[in-house]
């Protein structure tokens, strides 16, 4: 804080100002600001003013604020920054960011030469017929009912959507904790009011769910498989737990955010069948690459129709030219035979590394999808140790809500069979000291 004053004269000009200093960089994400009574005799307001102005600030998603801690910048503040993402050191190994492997992923040069690209004008289909055609194949062989469905730009741009059909600022919602750490940043952004809901290595617990829904909860999220940051995974026992808890909350509407997708090896196991009000989006990034900004978005009709809409009102559509891209790609055995060999690979390597955890006697989950979890008695510390050593981990924190307990999250996409060990290794001697320093 000493290289940004907050200047105000009012709660607006209070929040201006911490926006301002989110924007050029000076105030960065995760910095603790000053208390109430402390910022307000800094800027010369009262702490009634000034609490009213990180009330603002908070429902713009800016900063958050947990009981009986400090309040800090949010980790992703929707807000341009000028400040650049922190480099990765020379020679270190990224395992932090959640991307697919590189070498796993299809080669796309021969699809684009393929596609025909005619041109489009306004007031054509928003969907191409063919991609909606296939689409509501993959879903409905998941049992997923697929008579309303649209494309949009990714699986956060499609919930957002729909959270703006049906939410409002204040709003409470479900999401799964620990969880995926861009959702929460939306949803704060937003002014919604998350309700964390304890998951395990099969998901949302029902309990938890029960009282988040009891609590006033208006929509729950739930991720069936690959979930983000802990791997977790429906099983058709717990899908089927989850169902009857929100059969009993007809009202509530239901998200599920199918990301892993294609590239799951287990089946997936629906939470939204039978709903009144639900949505459910089927991302192609982890599956075709990260800069194929589409997912297919069904749901209930009302829903779909109010998505479209609010799409008429902005963009229009989706690139046809990506449309007809990601139908190439789907509809091309060969692609599928990638994909397919991509997931098998993703698994091996997980519960490879799994498997040198338990050897050392590390807990850690990851049941499907790209990252393994890691409990920690310090998620900084253990980062900061192991970027010592050459590994670049993302610390837990962004991911938690209050309940969850610190942990780190590791990305096993590109992990190999040597590093394996040696991060391994690495993790059980850095832990085996701060279970010693705690003891001692």
């Amino acid at each position: 804080m000493e290289q940004y004053t907050i200047q105000a004269s009012s709660a607006e000009e209070l929040a201006s100002s911490v926006e301002a200093g989110v924007a050029s960089g000076a105030l960065r994400p995760g910095q603790q600001l000053p208390s109430v009574r402390r910022l307000a005799a800094q800027v010369g307001l009262s702490p009634g003013t000034v609490a009213a102005g990180m009330a603002e600030l908070r429902r713009r998603g800016i900063v958050l604020s947990e009981q009986r801690r400090a309040t800090r910048i949010t980790q992703a503040p929707p807000i341009s920054s000028t400040r650049a993402a922190m480099p990765v050191p020379s020679g270190a190994r990224d395992l932090s960011r959640g991307n697919p492997d590189p070498a796993l992923l299809p080669e796309i040069r021969s699809a684009l030469a393929r596609a025909s690209a005619p041109a489009r004008l306004y007031g054509e289909p928003q969907t191409l017929p063919e991609l909606a055609a296939l689409a509501a194949g993959k879903l409905r062989a998941d049992r997923i009912g697929a008579d309303s469905l649209c494309v949009v730009s990714g699986a956060l741009d499609g919930i957002e959507r729909v959270i703006q059909a049906h939410l409002r600022p204040g709003d409470a919602v479900a999401v799964e904790n620990p969880g995926y750490a861009a959702l929460f940043d939306l949803l704060r952004a937003h002014g919604l009011a998350l309700l964390g809901v304890t998951v395990d290595e099969h998901g949302m617990r029902p309990p938890e769910l029960q009282a988040a829904l009891a609590s006033g909860a208006r929509a729950a999220i739930v991720t069936p498989r690959g979930q983000n940051p802990t791997g977790a995974a429906l099983d058709r026992t717990r899908a089927r737990e989850l169902r009857a808890i929100l059969a009993r909350a007809p009202e509530t509407l239901v998200i599920e955010d199918d990301h892993l997708g294609a590239l799951a090896p287990e089946p997936l196991h629906t939470t939204v069948s039978g709903r009144r009000r639900w949505a459910a989006t089927r991302s192609v990034a982890k599956a075709l690459g990260p800069d194929l900004r589409l997912a297919i978005l069904v749901g209930d009709p009302l829903t779909v129709a109010r998505v479209q809409g609010r799409q008429q009102c902005g963009p229009g559509w989706v690139s046809h030219i990506l449309q007809r891209l990601v139908l190439d790609l789907w509809s091309d055995p060969a692609v599928t035979a990638v994909v397919e060999r991509a997931g098998a690979t993703y698994a091996r390597r997980r519960e490879r590394f799994l498997r040198r955890l338990a050897a050392r006697g590390i807990r850690a989950s990851g049941a499907s999808g790209l990252n393994v979890w890691i409990p920690v008695f310090d998620e900084a510390a253990t980062a900061g140790a192991l970027l010592g050593r050459g590994w670049v981990v993302a610390p837990g924190a962004a991911y938690r809500l209050p309940g969850s307990a610190p942990a780190i999250r590791i990305t096993i996409a590109t992990l190999g069979d040597a590093e394996c060990d040696r991060l391994a290794d690495d993790l059980a001697e850095l832990l085996d000291v701060a279970g010693s320093t705690r003891s001692g």
